[in-house]
């Protein structure tokens, strides 16, 4: 069989026990995470700000994860959006600066704060400046987060950072050209583009569609398991690749995956690599875990950017 084509476990075998997967964590309290974290803002325009923050930390352990979200968000309090409009980093960024996540600190979440202010300050929201870039006739986003990134790190950023402060600003805001799998961007699109029990679905102007998983060491994992992939490298081809096979399962929302998929990997569920193989996958039967007794097998660490 072609190792490029997705059929490496065949459609018809997939489609079944994936919707199965699908619906069976489409509930609220089917897991923890961050996305849960935004539902209390109600108000569309503050779900949108609350969830671009807690995408951006949504790298490293779940409870650091968390813990630093809910920090920010006692500091931009009840609405977010009105919060980051009247943000002024001489006067607001003292309360930032005890955070830290990470290689991020107070005042990168100060400039990040500056960004979504000319964001909403040029376009009214994240969505309308994301759409000023993007191109709808594109096969996927990757068109538009290039142009998001970029356009977005030419914000002026001097008020946040004193002289010969490292700007790790710009880890919020990676480009696929670069090779980046930009997972916290494609995790944010996810939230705001789809609709069911766990994704908002407030932005109208990207179709699910286009999107592309958000690509992390569990979805590698269960990539590798299921065969969706080609590629032993995370990355933007990774994460393409296995967005496509996905497509070939439901083109209009091939995302829709994602959470189920995480999630099974990440309560220890995939054998990937383990001796346990699938003994405890409720997928079991169609991965293929491997074990280092298998044959060679890389060790790779996912982009997390």
């Amino acid at each position: 069989m072609d190792a490029a084509q997705p059929a490496r476990v065949g459609r018809a075998r997939l489609a079944d026990p994936l919707d199965r997967l699908y619906r069976a964590f489409d509930h609220r309290t089917s897991a923890a995470d961050p996305v849960h974290l935004v539902r209390p803002f109600a108000a569309p325009e503050d779900r949108e700000v609350a969830a671009f923050c807690a995408s951006a930390l949504a790298f490293g352990r779940v409870a650091s994860v968390i813990q630093s979200i809910q920090n920010l968000f006692a500091v931009m309090g009840p609405r977010p959006a009105a919060f980051v409009r009247a943000f002024d980093p001489r006067r607001d960024g003292c309360r930032l600066e005890p955070i830290v996540h990470r290689w991020i600190r107070g005042h990168d979440l100060a400039a990040l704060l500056l960004v979504l202010q000319r964001m909403l300050g040029e376009h009214g929201s994240i969505e309308g400046f994301f759409a000023a870039g993007d191109e709808p006739g594109a096969p996927d986003v990757a068109p538009g987060l290039d142009a998001f990134s970029r356009r977005a790190l030419k914000t002026a950023l001097d008020a946040a950072y004193a002289p010969g402060k490292r700007r790790m600003v710009a880890y919020f805001f990676p480009k696929p050209s670069a090779g980046s799998a930009c997972k916290r961007l494609n995790l944010f699109l996810r939230w705001m583009v789809r609709r069911d029990a766990i994704d908002f679905g407030i932005w109208t102007r990207v179709t699910p569609a286009r999107l592309v998983v958000p690509l992390d060491t569990h979805t590698v994992r269960m990539g590798h398991c299921l065969r969706l992939t080609r590629y032993r490298a995370p990355g933007w081809k990774m994460a393409a690749d296995i967005t496509a096979s996905l497509r070939r399962l439901d083109p209009a929302d091939p995302v829709r995956y994602d959470f189920s998929l995480c999630h099974v990997s990440m309560m220890g569920a995939c054998g990937y690599g383990t001796k346990q193989r699938d003994a405890q996958c409720p997928l079991r039967g169609l991965c293929r875990p491997r074990t280092r007794g298998d044959g060679p097998q890389r060790r790779s660490r996912s982009r997390r950017s």
